[in-house]
């Protein structure tokens, strides 16, 4: 049996937030006015094997008006039940009370319900209404407090709302990062014992999600750095002056290539991680259409006495395999000597990202090449700009709906971060990268920047 939860409280609390939230779907449609979900709307959250549903339903309109009706209809505790359903099924009422029939439908039919407050708000007694229309209906039941604005009431709230719901908890939909999100679900899991180990399986499968989506990301990246730092276009042509004329059309086509190449992987990230109508395009990335421009490769990169100190680094790491080889005869000479000459020679090219040749046929004619890139900053760069906008992706919520802009970041700092051996390991497969050398193991290189 799939547990259900319906989503019930005033107008404008959140609600739809809280189910875009935990459902992880941004196509969710919300709204600062107040009465935008009209009808009830379900959606089933299916996670691998496991799934659960959520309701979004109507805000109360006339509770009050409804909780008379309700107590005209019933003469003790054991008839409210009953009376509720017949509330909702009398047609009068359906025409009279149109968004609480609405509300109240998944909840007689078995739904377990989460009540939505605003702690931004002061607690007014009104709300006692709602809660014991709800308390009326015999369901399994617990609060969520969201702080909308501020947390100025959530004390006041937290107190009312533990009269009359056993589980009580504060949840921004808004800011509540992964690790909330599951506690949540954790404590839907206590409300219904017929629900527990189906819900704890959920749970588990979202953990288990998350590892995948952590492991297809590293393998995105993986395949973006080894395809941009690889790609080159080639044409055929008959006379040298030709060749000459190509150049401006192979640097726009090559150049418009590498960018869309990039874009693609972004947009690929983004679905992986369910937004799916995020707007994108020149906000995603400030230098977005800056890929190529050296000048604010510090932003996404590494600066000139990084990189130096990253070749060095890759250099000594290929140097010390010659000591290795003459049994240290050469008293680590090599290591010197191969990081000296790695890290004179980081920052040279700059100022050409990617070479056009001309290259003569043997049987007549000429083929012109635009690309690859051997800049050793550029596969840094495309590696800052990816890390940065899976930052900020995890870090936002499928409830927001203003355009995704990633702060500049600064990966030297990660990259300083990570132990020596790894450190070594990303330099040295970054060297090769640069070099269009391909590395068998870059995701598993690239995984510490991404725990």
């Amino acid at each position: 049996m799939t547990p259900v939860f319906a989503v019930v409280g005033h107008p404008n609390k959140g609600k739809s937030s809280i189910v875009a939230t935990l459902a992880q779907d941004d196509s969710i449609a919300i709204s600062s006015q107040s009465g935008t979900t009209r009808i009830n709307e379900s959606l089933t959250v299916s996670i691998g094997d496991t799934q659960y549903t959520l309701v979004d339903t109507p805000g109360f309109q006339r509770p009050t008006a409804v909780l008379a009706w309700l107590q005209a209809n019933a003469g003790s505790a054991e008839q409210r039940a009953d009376a509720v359903k017949s509330f909702v099924n009398d047609g009068h009422c359906q025409q009279a009370y149109p968004d609480e029939v609405q509300l109240l439908t998944p909840i007689v039919n078995g739904a377990a319900i989460l009540y939505v407050v605003d702690g931004s708000r002061p607690y007014g007694a009104e709300y006692e209404t709602e809660m014991e229309i709800l308390r009326w209906t015999g369901q399994p039941s617990m609060a969520l407090i969201n702080p909308i604005e501020n947390e100025a009431y959530v004390e006041p709230w937290t107190q009312a709302l533990r009269q009359y719901f056993k589980v009580v908890k504060v949840f921004n939909p808004m800011a509540a990062d992964f690790d909330k999100q599951m506690a949540v679900l954790e404590s839907f899991a206590h409300l219904k014992d017929d629900w527990t180990a189906s819900l704890q399986g959920v749970v588990a499968a979202c953990k288990q999600q998350r590892i995948a989506q952590q492991q297809a990301s590293l393998e995105l990246l993986a395949g973006l750095l080894s395809d941009l730092c690889s790609y080159q276009l080639s044409q055929k042509v008959l006379t040298k002056s030709q060749a000459e004329l190509l150049r401006p059309v192979m640097e726009q086509r090559y150049f418009q290539a590498m960018k869309d190449k990039e874009a693609k992987a972004h947009a690929a990230l983004k679905s992986l991680y369910q937004y799916h109508h995020l707007e994108s395009g020149i906000y995603d990335l400030p230098f977005e259409d800056n890929l190529f421009d050296t000048e604010q490769w510090i932003i996404w990169g590494l600066n000139r006495k990084q990189l130096a100190l990253a070749a060095t680094i890759a250099g000594a790491a290929a140097g010390a395999l010659i000591d290795v080889g003459l049994a240290g005869q050469s008293l680590f000479l090599g290591a010197l000597g191969g990081g000296l000459l790695a890290g004179g020679s980081a920052w040279f090219g700059a100022e050409h990202i990617a070479d056009y040749k001309i290259m003569g046929l043997p049987m007549g004619g000429y083929e012109v090449r635009q690309g690859p890139i051997g800049n050793r900053n550029f596969p840094y760069v495309v590696l800052g700009r990816f890390v940065f906008l899976t930052q900020a992706l995890l870090r936002r919520n499928h409830a927001r709906r203003d355009v995704l802009k990633i702060e500049e970041g600064d990966l030297a700092e990660q990259i300083d971060q990570l132990p020596a051996g790894q450190k070594r390991a990303l330099h040295s497969a970054f060297e090769r990268l640069s070099h269009q050398k391909p590395v068998t193991n870059l995701d598993q290189v690239l995984q510490p920047l991404f725990i």
